[in-house]
């Protein structure tokens, strides 16, 4: 007789455990995305944004 696989078993439920939480994220994201549009309000993000008002070139930029 065979003996059961406990790694096999315990992957898969791994598997299993992050597809069903990037499932729950995904819907999460699209009921926030779809209350937004909704709403009108869109949230301000600053992901690879180009600032409103770029310095004029010659100009000294903001000081770190």
């Amino acid at each position: 007789m065979a003996t059961p696989n406990y790694g096999y078993e315990k992957r898969q439920k791994e598997l299993a455990k992050k597809r069903k939480k990037e499932d729950k994220l995904k819907a999460k994201t699209e009921r926030k995305v779809g209350d937004e549009f909704a709403t009108g309000y869109v949230a301000q993000g600053h992901d690879d944004e180009a600032p409103a008002n770029p310095p004029a070139p010659g100009t000294p930029g903001p000081a770190l």
